[in-house]
């Protein structure tokens, strides 16, 4: 696959030239959104990883990944009946500011798995043009932060109260399930679009600097229990893939049609967990669900609909799929490696529970993450085309999931718990 496709350059569209740095991380799963970076793996003479980390924080509840800008880390996570927004030191995790708001321990409609998450699971977004930081948390507040003025407080509102979103309903005989607010927002021009999943739109758009709301999609669905829209292109149309509660949607974006439907695809999943967000190259979309679904899913979108092209028992419970070079990798239990084309499997490998996570860096390998914080570096297929490869491997770095997916930036490896305690590790060492 060439690095620079459709989706990536549109994705590139919404970032101001020059406003990033090469060793940024500004976003969920990376500067592009779709677990690809320019940046090298560290692996060097056999080496790969400090032997300690370069310094650890705590940040907090949640399952939020960290945000690298420039000289700084950002999280959300939940501490004291807080929300909490903090702006750490790259070069020594010290905190150098935070802001906080009121926050239950779960959404207001919460209903199972308590035991195995806690505080927000959304991923902050940055928006590189104005310095502004997006952040959702689990019980529907929705804020703008000036990371130019320490966390200044832009605007905010909370989206069950906005809305009057209501408890997900129960779609299959397994027992509900609602975690609140999970997905991420998403900065594309002068927007915030935020899966809101309300009778008044799935998908709502936001001006970014005011918070007034701009457009709400035709789409009414619930919002899916995932990371959110997905940027794409389709027929050189933008638009954006989103997984609800009850469908994969595209939905345009584009002057005199936004948030009109492009086309739906029905993908209910048992207790609405559709956790495992959308994986986009081009005008496809991968989709991936475990539970009654067991199934990853290959679909063909155009502006007249949507087309299955292949579909494997080969699912995803929580890793979104990283689509590279012709290949497909995902972590969940073992490590997989599909055929792009096809579905069919190359390799599978390595032990990494329910957790999961991973990277494909720019000398084509693997950054792997998973169990309670299991960090491995894999060969991907073009250096190891038949068979599973582990080239280095850090075992246990945590004591409970390792649900934050694993971040990449400078050098740097980035890693979370559950329980909000953030480990960094310099590469090369």
């Amino acid at each position: 696959m060439a690095r620079w496709s459709a989706p990536l350059l549109f994705a590139i569209s919404i970032l101001p030239v020059g406003s990033l740095l090469g060793g940024d991380w500004p976003a969920w799963r990376g500067p592009m959104r779709n677990g690809l970076t320019d940046e090298p793996s560290g692996w060097t003479d056999g080496r790969w990883l400090s032997e300690r980390p370069a310094w650890t924080a705590k940040v907090g509840q949640g399952a939020s990944s960290p945000l690298v800008v420039a000289d700084r880390v950002y999280t959300l996570g939940r501490s004291d009946g807080h929300d909490v927004v903090r702006a750490l030191s790259v070069r020594d995790g010290k905190e150098l500011w935070a802001v906080r708001y009121r926050a239950p321990e779960y959404g207001r409609f919460h209903a199972g798995d308590e035991g195995l998450y806690s505080g927000p699971s959304s991923t902050p977004e940055y928006d590189p043009e104005s310095r502004l930081l997006y952040t959702l948390g689990a019980d529907g507040d929705l804020h703008c932060w000036d990371t130019a003025a320490d966390g200044k407080k832009v605007w905010g509102l909370n989206l069950y109260d906005a809305y009057k979103v209501k408890q997900r309903p129960r779609l299959t005989r397994a027992p509900q399930r609602d975690y609140g607010y999970t997905s991420s927002p998403l900065v594309h021009g002068s927007w915030l679009l935020v899966e809101v999943g309300s009778p008044r739109g799935s998908l709502v758009a936001f001006d970014k600097k005011t918070g007034k709301e701009v457009w709400a999609s035709e789409l009414t669905d619930e919002a899916g229990h995932n990371a959110g829209p997905v940027p794409m292109t389709v027929e050189g149309v933008p638009c954006v893939a989103l997984l609800t509660q009850r469908h994969l949607a595209v939905i345009r974006l584009d002057a005199g049609n936004e948030g009109k439907t492009v086309a739906t695809y029905p993908w209910v999943t048992d207790f609405a967990n559709n956790i495992a967000t959308l994986a986009v190259r081009d005008n496809f979309v991968l989709v991936t669900s475990a539970y009654n679904q067991n199934a990853i899913c290959k679909l063909k979108v155009t502006l007249g609909g949507i087309e299955k092209v292949w579909e494997r028992k080969y699912p995803s419970k929580v890793c979104t799929p990283v689509i590279h070079d012709g290949h497909v990798y995902f972590a969940w239990q073992k490590v997989r490696c599909l055929d792009w084309e096809t579905g069919e499997q190359k390799w599978e490998g390595g032990s990494f529970g329910d957790p999961g996570s991973c990277i494909v860096t720019a000398d084509d390998r693997l950054v792997v993450y998973g169990h309670n914080g299991k960090l491995a570096l894999v060969e991907t297929a073009r250096r190891s085309p038949k068979s599973y490869t582990e080239l280095a491997i850090r075992d246990r770095i945590f004591g409970t999931h390792a649900w934050p997916h694993v971040a990449l930036a400078a050098g740097r490896i980035y890693c979370r718990d559950r329980d909000g305690n953030l480990a960094c590790f310099a590469t090369g060492k």
